[in-house]
């Protein structure tokens, strides 16, 4: 492409990207973020073709990350490329960032961010991890995915199948209804004392710019296939705003059933939450939280979770 210093630099796990072009002297210098890694492909059965074959449908590409993050990588990548080649030089300094762990928890990213501090400075950094809107997002979340179970003991006298003592002891999946039940109230609101304590609250500014964002909600549930969308009281504009997936703040909800993270709603029951969290929330705080509300309200039958 014409870019320099170009680098696949070995972590703990997979690999760090690293690139860049710096010759345009007294202009700024922006440092662009993206991943390569993508979610798990599994249930194979829903997928109408291959998810690593790319097939264009209705005017979008279809494969697994090519929204995340894979087409904004790639669009990144084309557009230096075509400045590059007609015109040779770019109007800014530019970084590249890429790294496989994003949807990991970016495990080992942290480590080689401090040891490349210097290789890192810049006047703006673009993370495009988003999605395709005609605006930039001035903010990122992060997660917290903590996992639900009955106490050991419990486990143990209860483990698979029940059998004659079923009527003695309390079915994991009517404990497990009752927890998550227990989350949200039927405002939409996060029922976890001190969860919103640290909570920054959108500002008249950040709310006007996501009423100017190109979203047509009515189109978006059809295409869905949904009777109807949920909000959240003040926060609806938002939520519709930015989409389901995005504009909720924050939210619990059921999570992967195996090993690690994946972010999706499960067919079957979960034991495995997410908590989407904002500025200022501190996860290990919110952990904490949520395991001492979650105790509270499980049935003791279960133990302590």
């Amino acid at each position: 492409m014409g870019v320099e210093h170009v680098e696949v630099s070995p972590t703990g796990g997979h690999p760090v990207v690293y690139a860049d072009w710096l010759h345009a002297e007294g202009a700024p210098t922006v440092l662009v973020y993206g991943h390569y890694d993508v979610q798990p492909v599994d249930p194979l059965d829903l997928w109408d073709s291959p998810p690593f074959e790319p097939v264009v449908r209705d005017g979008r590409i279809l494969a697994r990350g090519a929204a995340d993050d894979k087409g904004q990588v790639h669009m990144h990548l084309r557009a230096t490329e075509a400045i590059l080649a007609t015109k040779g030089r770019l109007p800014v300094n530019l970084r590249f960032l890429f790294e496989g762990e994003e949807e990991s928890a970016s495990e080992h990213l942290e480590k080689w961010l401090v040891a490349n501090r210097a290789r890192l400075v810049a006047t703006v950094a673009v993370i495009s991890d988003t999605g395709f809107f005609e605006a930039i997002c001035r903010r990122s979340r992060s997660a917290c995915a903590p996992h639900v179970r009955p106490d050991r003991r419990y486990r143990r006298a209860a483990g698979p199948p029940l059998g004659r003592i079923r009527g003695a002891v309390e079915n994991p999946a009517n404990a497990l209804a009752r927890i998550i039940a227990g989350l949200k109230g039927e405002d939409g609101r996060i029922r976890i004392p001190g969860f919103y304590d640290d909570v920054v609250e959108l500002s008249a500014a950040d709310r006007s710019a996501l009423a100017e964002l190109p979203f047509d909600e009515e189109a978006y549930r059809e295409a869905l296939g949904l009777p109807a969308l949920v909000g959240r009281g003040e926060l609806h504009d938002a939520r519709a705003a930015l989409g389901a997936s995005n504009a909720r703040r924050q939210r619990p909800v059921g999570g992967f059933q195996g090993d690690g993270n994946k972010d999706h709603h499960p067919g079957a029951r979960p034991r495995q939450g997410e908590l989407r969290l904002v500025a200022n929330q501190d996860p290990d705080r919110i952990f904490e939280l949520f395991r001492e509300y979650v105790a509270q309200i499980a049935p003791r039958a279960c133990g302590r979770p």
